[in-house]
Formats: structure tokens, C-alpha cells, sequence
């Protein structure tokens, strides 16, 4: 199932405004009789119009670095990103491409301290680190290109592409013209691999490929031919499920690229192995199997400062997708694999090395955030480097500090700073400073009870805008998906922002139950054959602590969503309490039995609940099945699904809203047929909180501080 944590979908930011800072933590724009002193809300609106910075990329000097600022613009429906240059040591910045309503550039790289190049429009740019400087053109592949890096030293551009089976870019682009004029539209499996998100697989998949960048004596740049690193790999009988590169790295002379990848086999939808590969960028060789024995997933290389290491995460349980992360480093040279900081019990999202390569930098969740943690690779011990918000890109740029991006549950997404010896942070981007200057974004109040097995579980509320402590405000529960993730206090771009609903007038509550990363490897492991079992225990212990600890939630007005998982448990729900006025369920399975046939990803259901056609695995399906509970549903619920979802298909919405419609209880169904698991294209999501808004406000009888239904309803 695997719903994006809100980690995987925002930019995030520090809770510094342009100030050194040791462990800062949020404050609440309010007086002393708790009530706000900013009387602007986060409508939905506004909400879609912050900006959003993009993870930044250090210059060869290690003076500079370029990140790419986006936003929405739903007045008339179009995003815009463009690309600036902050100097690190002064803060300050220069906007170097235009800023015109519908321009897309994406992927900045440098080429030298002075000159740089992005994407746009599938074309790779030049451009010269000046203000007042124009675009070249430098490349304009046959095919759609992604993933561009440079390195200088051996003046090699590496960029992922799709490509036919043996075919070039060239040759790809024609036989996908070819496709337009075929007799018929049928596709034809044989391997279950058939779909996957909210794609069917085709022929056309992403390798690796490597062109050489020669500069002539006249100032031209020439482009040599294209390599394609992953072509000798062994050739697969079933062109639609060959080799797939899911993500690469190139090391700092360019002589070697990493790449992950899933082996093409017949087993791909109940296996999750993954495996790393290391080849020359010289496509004279074969590339080198570095995980042959290991039959879990990989991700994440990332090459040492001098290019003689490669590590990576590595899950070592098979079939398990949210085994611990492991850390592996290979010597290069010497072709051996090691683990490092084997005793540590969280499981980390991202690794970079430290420019004298005595450290791995990691982010991972760790009670409720997102934090930096540096490993001495010697010796794996570790130091935490941040406490509060959420981290999300880590480029380091000397030895003695990194760039990243950082976010709290109050604070959007900026660049900052980070001082390695010292841990303290500045804050080099305001980004969204101007627009929300007046509006009220409340922190997170954390909060502890005992839940399930008597764990101790960890929650936390944001109190709703111009809060009043005089005044009892409903409450919404917002349930994370995963199962196997966890809620982060970080600021989401997306569709579980706490803001937006405390901004409506809730109080908002998170509850990382059991299951949840961050808190231990063992509490993330428990939801096993648990789905329904100790996260409603943690759900309604921790609704009985919130509304005898806070005094100002209205017991008899709240609502709970979900997604994902989170959507599962709004139906386990609905079957099992009748304590909330309204539910939602955004992309949720309703039923275990015809959700795990009907899924792309086998190996999820398999390890959390088992096979259907199995005595114990469908005792434990049944178990475990919200449809099993149909008769006792009663909660009126909006049921929000898109039709590319193939994680959870169209049905399992469709199923719980004709139960719900036949049996005249309260029911809506919002579908978006060009969305998957998740809802990307920013009217849709100003579509999806107008109706969720408007749900659950109505069915809790509360006044939103602003009018709700901007746009009208179809």
C-alpha cells in the first residue's frame, strides 16, 4: 500500500527565521489568554499558492548554490518554477531563469563555477551564472530525459531515459511512432507484473545512459554518442518486464555509475527484491551484481567523496517492504560489502557522505520528526545533528557544514544552513514570508498515553486558528497511511496538512499508533496480522486521553480521515464505532479478500496478512476485513478515489459507497479519473479539500472562518 508519508511529499523548512538557532521550537502567534493574534486563515487557496523549494545543488567552489522555487497559480491554473543561485556564505540571492506563469525547469546542474544547465520541456539548457544572462540550448534528446548529472573532470552527462528493448534514442523515438498506427490497442501479459502505481507496463523502460561533452577551441560544445550503461545486462525472454532502473548515482570522476534495479522475474509482484549494480561509464563492461545474495529491497547509492565507497540502504527480510533499513558500504577496490551501525534500531530514508568521507549523513524519523543523523563509519556511532521539524535534502558542502531543507508543522519549506561541529542552523530562504505574514499557522503539541500492549504512544494536536481556550471546537483525526510509516511535524504540500484543518476551525489531531516508524524497529514490526487490532486500540485510547486532557474538543464533534492504510481504517471504523459524526476515505480498501487480488504489489498483503487461498492467511484476511463488519456501518463517509489507482483499485471505494447508498446512510464519492494512489495535479487537490472541507464541517455543524466552496461543484 505504501502511501506516500508526508515526509515523501513536501519541501521542507527551519523553524529559525534567518537566525543561528540551537534546538529551536515553534512558537504560537497568540497572547497570553491563548488566543491568535493573526486573524488571516490558510484558506484553500492560499494553501495552493506557497511556494516550494527544491532540494539545492552545491557549485564545484563550494561558494553557491542553485534551487528551484515552484508554485501554483489557481486563478488561472497554471505552476510555474523557476531557478535562483544563493551565495552561502552571505545569504544572498539572484533569480536566474524568468518567472512566467506556466514555465517548468526542474533538475539544476553545474557545469563549472560559472556556468549551469536545467530541463525544460524534455531539453537540457545552459545558461551563464549571471542575472541578466540567457538560455542556450544544449541538448534536445529524441526522448524524454530525467535525472541529468555532470561531472566536469571527465565531461560526461548522465540522464535516465526509456527506451525500447536493444534500441537507441533515436530508434526508441521511432518505434514510438510506430505505436500510432498499430491495428489494435491490446496488451498482452504473461507476468503478473502487468501494472504498477498507476501505469501499465510497456516495453519502454528507464535505463541509464552516458554522453560524452566536448568543448571545441571556437566555445562550442559537442555532444558525443550516447551509451547505454544497463544494455548488457542479461537479455530477458519478456520485453515487458526487462530490466527497469529505478534510481542511479555517478561517482565523483565519472568513471562509475550505481544503479538499483528490480530483477526481472517471474515472481516480481510477491518479491521485493532489489539489487545494486556498479558499471563503468565506458560501456565497455558488463555490469557487476553487488547484492547476490540478499534478496531485499535497495535504494539510495550514493558514491564517497573520493569515490573509492559505495553505500546504500539495504533490506535483508524477504518479501518485507518496510524491513529496517540497513546501511551497506562496498569497497570498490577491494570488492568487499560491510554493515555499519548494525545495533541501530531506526531505520534511515537517505544517505550522503561527509566530505572526508568519516561519515555517512542520514535523515530518518525519530519520534514524530525528521531529523539528520551523522554515523561515523569506523565505528557506527552516531549523533543527532537536528531535533525538531522535518529534514529533507542533505548536500553537504565542506567539511564543516551542509545545506538542507527543513520544514515544521507551522513553518513551510526553506533552505538552511547547518553547522556540523556547532549543530546550529540559519536560515537562507524565506520563501513564503510575504504571503504568510498574516495568516495564523499553529505548532504541534505533543502528547503521550498508553495504547495498545500498554505502549507507550505518541500523538500530537494543533490547536485551531484564533483559538479561544473559553470556546469548544471539533475535532478531526487525521490517520496516516503506510501502515508501516509514520506522521512527521513537518509542513505538507499535500493533502493531510494539520493546518488546513485547524485553519477550518478543528482541533487537529496525529496519532503515530502502532505500526509507525521512528519509534523502534519491534512497534514498527507489531502491526503484523494487527491491522485492525492494537491501531483502533492506540486510535481510541488516544481519543479518550484528548478529550480528557484538552478541554476545549467537543467529544460529540468529530470526524476522522484517512488515506491509504488510512482509508482502511476510516471502513475499520465505521464497522466498529459510532463515536464520529462523519468519516473519510480517501483510496482505502473496504475489503482484504478482493483487495489483495486486486492489487500490483503482492508481497504487501502477503507478509501483513497473508494469501487468500491459505487456511491461515484467510483466517487472518477475514480477520482483519472491514466488509466483514458491513452490517454495523452507520457513519456517513466521503469516499474520495482515483481511478489509476492500481495499490488500491477503484472497487474498493465503489464497494463501500454502494453499501452505503443501498442501505440509505450518508454517503458521497468523489472521483478524480486521471489521479492514482495519490491526487498530483494541484486543481484536483484544491477540489479534494473543498469537498473534504465541506463534509466535514457540515456534518460537525462548524463555521469555517471563510467560505469553504470557492469553485463550483460538478
Amino acid at each position: 500500500m505504501r502511501c506516500a508519508s508526508v515526509v515523501d511529499l513536501v519541501q521542507v523548512a527551519s523553524l529559525a527565521l534567518g537566525l543561528w538557532t540551537i534546538g529551536a521550537t515553534a512558537q504560537s502567534s497568540s497572547n497570553n489568554n491563548g488566543t491568535s493574534t493573526k486573524s488571516q486563515p490558510l484558506d484553500i487557496m492560499l494553501f495552493h499558492s506557497l511556494r516550494r523549494v527544491g532540494a539545492p545543488v552545491v557549485s564545484p567552489n563550494q561558494k553557491n548554490a542553485l534551487f528551484v522555487t515552484s508554485y501554483y497559480n489557481p486563478e488561472i491554473n497554471k505552476s510555474t518554477s523557476y531557478i535562483s543561485c544563493i551565495d552561502i556564505s552571505t545569504g544572498n540571492i539572484t533569480q536566474l531563469t524568468e518567472d512566467r506563469p506556466g514555465t517548468l525547469v526542474n533538475n539544476p546542474i553545474w557545469f563549472d563555477d560559472e556556468r549551469f544547465g536545467f530541463m525544460r520541456r524534455g531539453a537540457l539548457y545552459k545558461q551563464e551564472l549571471k542575472p541578466d544572462s540567457s538560455p542556450d540550448l544544449l541538448y534536445n534528446p529524441p526522448v524524454a530525459i530525467s535525472n541529468v548529472a555532470y561531472r566536469a573532470n571527465s565531461n560526461l552527462l548522465a540522464f535516465m531515459a526509456s527506451v525500447y528493448p536493444n534500441a537507441s534514442l533515436t530508434d526508441s523515438a521511432r518505434s514510438k511512432r510506430g505505436e500510432q498506427s498499430r491495428f489494435d490497442s491490446a496488451l498482452v501479459y504473461d507476468n503478473l507484473w502487468a501494472r504498477h502505481w498507476d501505469e501499465w507496463t510497456t516495453v519502454e523502460k528507464p535505463n541509464v545512459f552516458v554522453i560524452k561533452l566536448n568543448h571545441t577551441e571556437d566555445g562550442l560544445w559537442r555532444l558525443g554518442d550516447e551509451i547505454n550503461l544497463t544494455a548488457k545486462l542479461p537479455q530477458c525472454p519478456d520485453p515487458r518486464v526487462r530490466w527497469c532502473i529505478d534510481d542511479y548515482a555517478i561517482s565523483p570522476s565519472g568513471e562509475q555509475i550505481a544503479f538499483v534495479t528490480r530483477p526481472p522475474t517471474s515472481n516480481m509482484t510477491w518479491s521485493t527484491n532489489v539489487d545494486v549494480f556498479l558499471v563503468p561509464t565506458t560501456g565497455q563492461s558488463r555490469p557487476r551484481l553487488l547484492t547476490p545474495r540478499i534478496n531485499g529491497m535497495a535504494s539510495s547509492p550514493v558514491f564517497s567523496s573520493d569515490g573509492k565507497r559505495l553505500a546504500w540502504l539495504q533490506m535483508e527480510t524477504p518479501g518485507y517492504e518496510s524491513d529496517i533499513n540497513r546501511i551497506y558500504v562496498h569497497n570498490i577496490a577491494a570488492r568487499e560489502t560491510t554493515a555499519i551501525a548494525y545495533d541501530w534500531d531506526l531505520s534511515p530514508h537517505s544517505l550522503a557522505w561527509s566530505k572526508d568521507d568519516k561519515h555517512l549523513y542520514a535523515t530518518t524519523s525519530v519520534k514524530g520528526r525528521n531529523l539528520v543523523i551523522a554515523i561515523e563509519v569506523a565505528t557506527g556511532k552516531r549523533e543527532e545533528l537536528t531535533s525538531t521539524g522535518a529534514v529533507g535534502s542533505v548536500r553537504p558542502v565542506d567539511e564543516k557544514s551542509m545545506l538542507l531543507t527543513h520544514s515544521a508543522q507551522d513553518e513551510p519549506g526553506d533552505i538552511h544552513l547547518l553547522e556540523v561541529p556547532s549543530c546550529k542552523t540559519k536560515q537562507l530562504t524565506h520563501v513564503n514570508k510575504e504571503l504568510l505574514k498574516d495568516v495564523h499557522l499553529c505548532p504541534a503539541e505533543d502528547f503521550y498515553f498508553s495504547g495498545a500492549r500498554s505502549d507507550k504512544i505518541h500523538g500530537w494536536i494543533v490547536r485551531p486558528a484564533n483559538f479561544d481556550r473559553r470556546k469548544k471546537y471539533p475535532m478531526a483525526l487525521l490517520i496516516h497511511g503506510g501502515p508501516q510509516q509514520a506522521a512527521v511535524q513537518a509542513f505538507s504540500h499535500a493533502q493531510w496538512n494539520p493546518n488546513m484543518y485547524a485553519n477550518a476551525g478543528f482541533a487537529t489531531v496525529v496519532i503515530n499508533f502502532h505500526g509507525s516508524a521512528g519509534y523502534g524497529q519491534n512497534f514498527t514490526d507489531s502491526i503484523r496480522h494487527k491491522w485492525g487490532d492494537y491501531p483502533y486500540v492506540d486510535l481510541m485510547r488516544g481519543i479518550d486521553y484528548v478529550t480528557s486532557k484538552f478541554s476545549f474538543v467537543d467529544a460529540s464533534r468529530m470526524v476522522a480521515l484517512g488515506g491509504s492504510y488510512g482509508g482502511y481504517m476510516a471502513n475499520w471504523l465505521n464497522g466498529h464505532t459510532d463515536r464520529f459524526q462523519a468519516l473519510v476515505a480517501h483510496d482505502g480498501k473496504f475489503n482484504t479478500i478482493s483487495g489483495y487480488y486486486g492489487t500490483d504489489e503482492l508481497w504487501f498483503p502477503e507478509w501483513d496478512l497473508g494469501k487468500p487461498w491459505e487456511i491461515a492467511g484467510r483466517a487472518i484476511l477475514e480477520e482483519n476485513n472491514p466488509e466483514r463488519f458491513a452490517a454495523n456501518f452507520k457513519t456517513p463517509t466521503l469516499f474520495i478515489q482515483g481511478e489509476k489507482d492500481f495499490r488500491i483499485p477503484v472497487t474498493e471505494s465503489l464497494g463501500a459507497w454502494a453499501m452505503l447508498r443501498r442501505r440509505n446512510i450518508p454517503s458521497r464519492l468523489v472521483y478524480f479519473p486521471d489521479e492514482g494512489h495519490w491526487v498530483n495535479k494541484p486543481a484536483n487537490s484544491v477540489r479534494w479539500y473543498t469537498e473534504v472541507l465541506d463534509w466535514i464541517t457540515a456534518w460537525t455543524n462548524t463555521t469555517a472562518p471563510y467560505k469553504i466552496r470557492q469553485i463550483e461543484q460538478q
